[in-house]
C-alpha cells in the first residue's frame, strides 16, 4: 500500500510540475505575441496583402498588422454584424472594398446602432482606408451561429459573407478600420477605431497553481513518510525480564 502511495504521489508531483513549466513557456510565448502585436499596432500603414499573398496571411505573420488598402466602397453589398462596444449594443458594419486589381476585401467600417440606416450610395468615389488586418471568424459567435438565409451574423466570417453577398473571391482576412479614416457619404455614419486589442495573461497565476500543488503533494507525502515511522517507533515492545510483582 505505501509503495502505490508513493508511486501516486511521484507522479502527481511530476505532472503538477510539468503542468507548471509549461504554463511558464506559455507566458513568455504571450509576452513576445503582446509585443510583436503593440509593434504592429502603432507603426505606420503598409499596403495589405494582395491576391498573390493571400495564401499566405497567418495570425502569427499579419494579425493586427496596420495597413492600408484603396478601392471603392460597395455599399449596396454591406453586412452587418451583431457587436457589443464600449458605445453599446449594435452592429458592425462590413462593407466590400473592390481594389483596382478587382480583388476584394472587407472592411469593418466601424459600429453603427440599432436602427442606423444606410447611405442611398451604391459604390462609392475611390477611397484610401487604413486599419488593422484581423481574420476571419468562421462559424459564428460564442454559442451562437451566423443564419445567411435570414442575413443575421453574430461573425465576420469572410468566406461565408462573401458567399451570401455574391462576392466571389474575397481576401482571407478583414480590415477594421482606424477612427476617423473616412466618414461616412451621409456625414453620420461608423465609428470605427474600436478594436479591442487585449490578451488574457494568467499563465503566471496557472503556473503558480500548478507548482503549489506539486509542493503539497510533496509535503503530504513526506508527512505520511514520517507518520509512519512515529507509528512503527511506537509499536516496538522492550525486551527484558518482567517486574516481579510486589507483595
Amino acid at each position: 500500500m505505501r509503495l502505490v502511495f508513493a508511486a501516486a504521489a511521484l507522479a502527481a508531483f511530476v505532472v503538477f510540475t510539468a503542468l507548471g513549466g509549461w504554463q511558464l513557456q506559455r507566458r513568455a510565448w504571450k509576452l513576445d505575441l503582446i509585443e510583436r502585436v503593440e509593434q504592429r499596432v502603432h507603426a505606420a500603414p503598409v499596403a495589405a496583402p494582395d491576391r498573390a499573398r493571400w495564401p499566405e496571411v497567418t495570425a502569427a505573420t499579419d494579425e493586427y498588422r496596420h495597413v492600408r488598402l484603396a478601392g471603392r466602397y460597395l455599399h449596396a453589398q454591406a453586412t452587418r454584424v451583431q457587436a457589443a462596444t464600449v458605445l453599446g449594443a449594435g452592429h458592425w458594419l462590413l462593407t466590400p472594398l473592390r481594389q483596382a486589381d478587382g480583388s476584394v476585401a472587407l472592411v469593418n467600417r466601424g459600429f453603427v446602432p440599432p436602427g442606423w440606416r444606410a447611405p442611398a450610395v451604391v459604390e462609392s468615389d475611390a477611397v484610401v482606408v487604413t486599419g488593422l488586418l484581423r481574420l476571419s471568424e468562421p462559424g459564428g459567435g460564442f454559442l451562437r451561429r451566423n443564419e445567411p438565409a435570414a442575413d443575421r451574423w453574430t461573425s465576420r466570417d469572410v468566406a461565408e459573407i462573401a458567399r451570401a453577398r455574391g462576392l466571389g473571391e474575397v481576401a482571407p482576412y478583414f480590415v477594421d478600420a482606424d477612427a476617423g479614416a473616412l466618414p461616412a457619404p451621409d456625414g453620420d455614419g461608423p465609428v470605427g477605431g474600436l478594436t479591442v486589442v487585449r490578451f488574457a495573461n494568467n499563465h503566471l497565476v496557472y503556473a503558480l497553481t500548478w507548482f503549489t500543488l506539486a509542493f503539497m503533494v510533496a509535503g503530504a507525502a513526506l508527512w505520511v513518510v514520517r507518520d509512519a515511522r512515529r507509528r512503527r517507533g511506537a509499536e516496538v515492545v522492550p525486551t527484558g525480564e518482567p517486574d516481579a510483582p510486589q507483595a
